[in-house]
């Protein structure tokens, strides 16, 4: 029987790569800020709930800080669920976990932490996956297998490049966008952990996510088919679920113990792709994913532990969930 730390860690990258799968089957017919919206909804609830069970003014003490961090991560949240829904889940997922080495970055440049050559070099490895993953046609000289679909008049040749199933580079770009603003989102975090209790952090984000998605669903609406209600509520649903066994992990497990396991979610994702979309990863994919990993990792070991001032927030070696 696995320890209960270790199950928690577990759960919560299980959850999280449900909640990528919801979010890219509800992205067949809704669009990604309303699916923003459904999972702010469901999560704003639950977050209230738990700030009335543990007597908490849901308010908090910088309300700029908190509505930064509000922004930056619905920023965040909307390109990360954009890129879920138009690239394979486990390469987008793979992309998402750039945020570590951005945060290390980030966090000497806002916050005066130590930046170290191996911050530098872990980000250079974990770019270099992603170039790997993505397969851009300016280095590879391929064409994505959209166009062979389309019927481009691709010769034998360009043919046999594509193979190597090259990425559209647009929706690459907005997913490493999400990376970074989640970078920055978990950095203005890092500064609100000195004086604001978790709850309270946890609860602004979709507080903030409601009212700035509303005008972009408003402009492109679809009401949701019966499937569609499943997929959305199944996101917010799952989303708290890996929140909290993130959370219970994150106290019971040495920090980089918990990096590590969490990564699971990017296993899980390829299987998911592979069982529900037919999305079988090549073998340069394979290898871009593991440098990203492995470079993710090695940033994250370098983030230097949060002081809170009074309530213990969860330590910030480990990749966040999607902002």
């Amino acid at each position: 029987m696995m320890p209960s730390g270790v199950a928690a860690i577990f759960l919560s990258a299980f959850a999280f790569s449900v909640m990528t799968l919801f979010v890219k089957l509800a992205g067949e017919r809704i669009p990604s800020q309303e699916i923003v919206l459904a999972r702010s909804v469901v999560s704003v609830v639950i977050s209230y709930a738990l700030l009335r069970h543990a007597k908490v003014s849901p308010w908090g003490n910088d309300r700029r800080g908190l509505w930064l961090r509000g922004l930056t991560g619905f920023a965040a949240l909307s390109c990360v669920y954009s890129a879920v829904t138009h690239l394979p889940l486990a390469d987008a997922t793979v992309i998402q976990y750039l945020n570590p080495a951005f945060t290390a970055l980030l966090a000497g440049f806002f916050l005066g932490e130590v930046v170290t050559r191996a911050s530098f070099l872990a980000t250079g490895i974990c770019l270099l996956g992603v170039v790997l993953v993505a397969k851009p046609a300016a280095l590879f000289g391929l064409v994505p297998l959209d166009a062979i679909r389309l019927g481009s008049g691709l010769s034998g040749t360009d043919r046999v490049g594509t193979e190597l199933n090259a990425l559209d580079p647009y929706w690459v770009g907005i997913a490493v966008l999400g990376a970074f603003l989640s970078a920055l989102a978990y950095v203005v975090v890092r500064r609100l952990a000195r004086t604001e209790h978790p709850l309270v952090i946890v609860f602004y984000f979709p507080l903030v996510n409601i009212p700035a998605s509303l005008p972009f669903v408003a402009r492109d609406f679809v009401w949701p088919q019966p499937i569609d209600w499943l997929w959305l509520v199944g996101v917010g649903l799952a989303t708290q679920v890996g929140q909290m066994g993130l959370t219970y992990g994150l106290v019971s497990l040495p920090a980089g113990r918990a990096t590590s396991l969490s990564y699971l979610q990017v296993v899980f994702a390829a299987l998911f792709g592979v069982l529900f979309f037919g999305e079988w990863p090549d073998a340069m994919s394979l290898a871009g994913g593991a440098l990203v990993i492995a470079g993710s990792v090695w940033a994250a070991r370098q983030a230097a532990p949060i002081r809170p001032a009074a309530t213990p927030v969860a330590p910030t070696g480990t990749p966040p969930s999607p902002s």
